[in-house]
């Protein structure tokens, strides 16, 4: 049933692909110009120029075939394509018997065949032939009426029965007559078979719009006619075969120069069309689409698969060419103009497949260097995707400068290939600090300012190159040519890449220097009270030597609890809001903080602590701790599952009198 059904999403496909070249055809084919020059060359006697309009009706005529043979279901069109094979085999019989009747004129033999070697020959030949014929075409159309289809074997058989040769000649027109006859019969006994098809299209088409919408009928048919495979096949098709008539006119084999010249001419050749440029289009997508598959491949092994089946990417790459191919006005230039510029179109685009490339590498590097995973196959897989993508980037850029003027298209090249490389340098870094650290007996205390340091280093980096990028394009807006599409991109790159970088890197310092001032502003345990409460950091379930103390008396890691506030401003365990340091006594104004209600519900009368009691702050809720991208136990890890209700229910009556005491304490 598998095969079945990839055969018919195969034939699908391939029996629609015709109608998308006859489109590119018809485009490229202009019928005024056609017309004209016959005018001029021949002054009206040729007589293609006396059905000059019959021809330009029969243009747009094709343009409708096309269509309706693109959006046939695929049961019709099998049909028709059955059709078109039977009336393919018919010709064939008639050029079979006429050169047969031909070679027996030339010949003059009109005596018994069997006396004649050649002759007998002859006829063999043309017999074999022609039961073939009939056979394929009863099998076609389904049918066991053989004879329907044998009209060209009458001058075999009038051979057979020695007939005079100009006799035989008749005999073979009339067969040739005889079988029109019957492909016009059977075209007049279907001719309402069209009209109803389109009825009954046209009757469903307006059922669903009413149902569903028009978007719903747009991705049903963009669905059921699998546009992206049908125009990448056709344009797979239009590239082979332009290569074909390339090698097949050239003698003497190309160097590499010529032969790079020649693949990005013959790209340049298949995209002077809408058409062409769609397959092109639709072409670079599933190419970036299969690279980014065999990198995550290459990364995690079937896993990748596992994990993410539809791996929806490579869409971007191509939506990237079409901008920028009608921005420039890629099909109206002429081919070694369209070469050159498809090129470094192409360039764009390979950076963008960088970039996509190190989407996926960088999470998954810096979790297994963050990870206990001592299989040296799978780092030295990731150590190596990284290291070209260190290199290749920059080399990329370097022979962009070394051969191209510079001009603003350029320098997004150059500048998205010199922040990749700049990225894989810090994913690089961040991950040999996470090896170092798992080869340390202690957990680096410092590690998150670390890391956080060499991500601020690169966004600013990233920052002041598109910021750069952003000036050059105002620049030669200004003073060079003004371009709408040039205007917009230059709008998009300043909003996405310079604007909003700049607030979210100062959205991040913001909480980050909120964070420390919090952390700062907390008591730091002495060594007798780390004694004295005996126990283990709540966040990452690590032993605590030095520890910061909330408002609530619980215990943390500095670095664990700024972790925590960068997500939110209360305590893990008893989600009471710790003050702000313009919050504390005699620093601003103290706000009123209500009381978690689910404390004062699990609080029972009695069980308020003593002061200076001892009580277990230890969770009761044992989570595994996880790691983060930044090496350390994430704090989420140790959030109860309920919320703070869940929390509470949980908390021991020693907590919950301390929490509700808390909160009493900030009423």
């Amino acid at each position: 049933m598998a095969a079945k059904e990839k055969l018919e999403a195969v034939l699908n496909v391939a029996l629609r692909v015709p109608s998308i070249m006859l489109l590119d055809v018809l485009y490229r084919w202009d019928v005024s110009s056609f017309f004209q020059q016959i005018q001029r060359s021949s002054l009206h006697n040729n007589p293609l120029f006396q059905y000059k309009y019959l021809a330009l009706n029969m243009h747009y005529v094709g343009y409708i075939l096309s269509v309706v043979l693109l959006t046939l279901p695929r049961q019709h069109l099998v049909q028709l394509y059955l059709y078109f094979l039977t009336a393919l085999l018919l010709y064939a019989g008639h050029q079979i018997s006429r050169d047969y009747v031909r070679s027996e004129l030339e010949s003059g033999y009109e005596g018994p065949m069997y006396l004649e070697p050649l002759s007998m020959n002859r006829f063999m030949t043309a017999l074999v032939g022609q039961l073939v014929v009939c056979t394929l075409c009863s099998c076609v159309m389904k049918t066991k009426q053989i004879w329907l289809f044998s009209a060209h074997m009458l001058p075999l058989l009038a051979r057979l029965c020695l007939v005079p040769l100009e006799t035989i000649v008749i005999i073979n027109k009339f067969a040739m007559i005889f079988t029109g006859l019957e492909v016009l019969y059977f075209l007049a006994s279907n001719l309402l078979v069209p009209y109803n098809l389109a009825k009954s299209a046209y009757r469903e088409l307006v059922q669903v719009v009413e149902v569903y919408g028009l978007l719903a009928l747009g991705m049903s048919l963009w669905n059921q006619l699998v546009v992206p495979v049908l125009f990448m096949v056709f344009w797979l098709v239009l590239f082979a075969l332009q290569i074909y008539s390339y090698f097949s006119t050239r003698d003497q084999p190309a160097s590499r120069e010529r032969l790079l010249f020649l693949f990005l001419t013959s790209i340049a050749e298949c995209c002077s069309t809408p058409y062409s440029l769609l397959g092109l289009v639709f072409t670079v997508s599933f190419v970036a689409l299969g690279v980014l598959t065999l990198c995550k491949f290459y990364l995690q092994g079937y896993r990748a698969f596992m994990n993410d089946p539809a791996m929806n990417r490579g869409m971007t790459e191509g939506v990237t060419l079409l901008i920028l191919a009608v921005q420039t006005g890629l099909i109206e230039l002429q081919v070694v103009h369209r070469a050159f510029l498809l090129s470094i179109i192409l360039f764009i685009v390979v950076a963008s497949i960088l970039q996509s490339m190190l989407e996926i590498a960088d999470p998954i590097v810096l979790a297994l260097g963050a990870s206990r995973d001592k299989s040296l196959w799978k780092h030295f897989r990731a150590v190596s995707l990284c290291l070209f993508l260190l290199v290749f980037p920059a080399y990329m850029a370097y022979m962009i400068c070394q051969f191209f003027h510079m001009d603003f298209w350029l320098l997004i090249i150059i500048s998205s290939s010199i922040l990749t490389s700049l990225q894989v340098l810090g994913t690089l870094f961040i991950y040999v600090l996470f090896m170092v650290e798992e080869f340390r007996k202690e957990p680096v205390e410092n590690m998150d300012d670390v890391i956080y340091y060499v991500n601020g280093t690169y966004r600013l980096l990233e920052f002041l190159v598109a910021l750069c990028v952003v000036a050059y394009g105002v620049s030669e807006t200004i003073f060079g040519e003004w371009t709408v599409m040039g205007s917009v991109i230059i709008f998009i790159h300043s909003y996405y890449n310079v604007w909003l970088r700049a607030q979210l890197g100062w959205k991040s310092f913001l909480l980050r220097r909120d964070a420390v001032n919090k952390i700062k502003s907390l008591p730091v345990a002495t060594k007798e009270q780390l004694e004295q409460h005996n126990d283990i950091c709540a966040i990452c379930y690590q032993d605590m030597k030095t520890a910061v103390i909330t408002p609530c008396s619980h215990f943390f890691h500095a670095g664990c609890l700024k972790k925590w506030l960068y997500v939110q401003e209360t305590c893990p365990l008893c989600h009471c809001q710790l003050k702000s340091p313009s919050q504390l006594p005699g620093l601003g104004p103290e706000p009123v903080q209500q009381p978690n209600p689910s404390a004062e519900q699990n609080t029972r009368p009695g069980d308020a602590a003593e002061p200076g009691a001892e009580c277990d702050h230890r969770p009761s809720v044992k989570a595994s701790p996880s790691r983060g991208h930044d090496g350390h136990d994430s704090p989420e890890a140790s959030a109860y599952p309920g919320g703070s209700h869940s929390m509470d229910s949980d908390m021991s009556p020693c907590e919950a009198s301390q929490g509700a005491a808390c909160a009493a304490e900030l009423i």
